[in-house]
Formats: C-alpha cells, sequence, structure tokens
C-alpha cells in the first residue's frame, strides 16, 4: 500500500515508521515546506495535520480521489463540507478524533455507562482531559466525543471548559509536558462517584489504529468512522 502522509510532525514520524514496519510504502510527507508531488501515486492518505490547513490537506487528497484518514481535530466546523466533497467524489473518508483501540473501546463504555446514569439524577457527571503542552486545540476531540455521547443519553444540553451551568458537562482541560492523552469521566453523588478513565502511554496505538484504518478503506467509497473498521456498529 502506497500512503501519503498529510503532516508530518510527531504523530507523522510514528505512522511512518509503523507503516514500513507492515511493510507499506511512504510516497509523500507533506509538510508547510514541500508540496503536494506524489500525492498522485498515492493509494490512501492520513492526515495528522494541524486545524488550520486539515480541510486545504484533506480536499486535495479527495479531489485526486484518494482515500483520506484523518486524526486532526480542531476543524469539524467543515466536516458537512468535507463530507459533502467525499461524496461528490465518490471516494472515501474516515474521520476518527481518536483512533487508539483502547480509546474506541472506551468511546463504547463510556456511552454504555452514560445511558444508564441517565436515570440517577443524584450523581453530577464531569471530564477530566489531560494532554502534552503542543496539542493546539482544547478541549480534545476525544474530550468531545465523550462529552457529545453522555449528552445524548442525559438531560446535559452543552459541554464547556469554564464556568459549567446545572445542564453542562464540565470537561477540566490540562496541559502537562509529556502527557500523551489521558481522559477520565466522573459521575459524583453525595455518597460515591464512579469513574472511567483511559491512559494513554505512548502515540503507538494511536498511530498503528490509523494505519489499521487505512487497509481496511482501500477499495471503500463513503463516509466512515472506526466503529466500521472496529465493527462496533452492531453492539
Amino acid at each position: 500500500m502506497k500512503i501519503a502522509l498529510l503532516g508530518y510532525g510527531k504523530m507523522g514520524k510514528v505512522i511512518e515508521r509503523i507503516a514500513l514496519e507492515r511493510s507499506h510504502e511512504i510516497v509523500l510527507k507533506k509538510d508547510e515546506f514541500n508540496t503536494f508531488d506524489g500525492l498522485e501515486n498515492a493509494d490512501v492518505a492520513i492526515d495528522f495535520s494541524a486545524p488550520s490547513i486539515a480541510v486545504e490537506y484533506i480536499s486535495t487528497a479527495l479531489n485526486y480521489g484518494i482515500p483520506v484518514i484523518s486524526g486532526t481535530t480542531g476543524w469539524l466546523e467543515n466536516y458537512h463540507q468535507i463530507e459533502k466533497l467525499c461524496n461528490e467524489k465518490k471516494a472515501a473518508f474516515l474521520y476518527g478524533s481518536n483512533f487508539s483501540l483502547g480509546v474506541n473501546l472506551f468511546f463504547e463504555l463510556n456511552d454504555y455507562l452514560a445511558k444508564m446514569m441517565a436515570k440517577f439524577n443524584d450523581y453530577k457527571v464531569s471530564m477530566e482531559e489531560i494532554h502534552h503542552t503542543q496539542k493546539l486545540d482544547k478541549p480534545s476531540g476525544t474530550a468531545i466525543s465523550l462529552a457529545n455521547a453522555i449528552i445524548n443519553h442525559t438531560d446535559k444540553n452543552n459541554w464547556v471548559i469554564e464556568k459549567p451551568k446545572e445542564d453542562d458537562v464540565f470537561i477540566d482541560v490540562k496541559r502537562i509536558d509529556n502527557i500523551p492523552g489521558t481522559h477520565s469521566v466522573v459521575y459524583n453523588s453525595d455518597v460515591d462517584f464512579i469513574e472511567i478513565k483511559h491512559v494513554a502511554h505512548n502515540r503507538e496505538g494511536f498511530a498503528l489504529g490509523a494505519v489499521i484504518a487505512a487497509e481496511w478503506i482501500i477499495g471503500k467509497k463513503g463516509v466512515f468512522s472506526m466503529k466500521d473498521v472496529l465493527e462496533l456498529n452492531s453492539k
């Protein structure tokens, strides 16, 4: 499989190493200093760029008809634009706020717990999200996905990162050096609390999941998620 890396920062370099270990070829390492030359030779593009340029990078690949895996967060106000372009070009696109197998299982656990807790009003829900200081967006895309699942199954209406109201899900955002990613959800009452947490030890799980998603999407058309890759939609 020939892969174009759209974004060649820390994640891009880990993805490159894992892809090569799995006998794939890298035909483009796109960063701010080079062009898209070589993209036309790719079987799939993996985007881990930056919020300000993700739409441009993803759109360029889709215009070539190249399937795109995107793990860049912070640009989702333009998601429907990308979805429309993907369908127009009869291409394939998969966005994941997190590609880690463990995190995607954590998403399912969070979803199930939120459904159970919806009728127990004595418990107040809140979240904590910790990442390295180089992470540009806050809260993380993973935290937003977790919060939206809680909102879908409870009487909460919004998520906020400061000054929460009664109907808000408060996300306590922290930036600390050398923290790949920690997410926790707490339901607290006067008598006890229930907590679920995912702690990433390194970037390996994110990168491997992105490469596995790239392998999966070859030959497919449409807009997908990691639920499709991991066959979790029927759960």
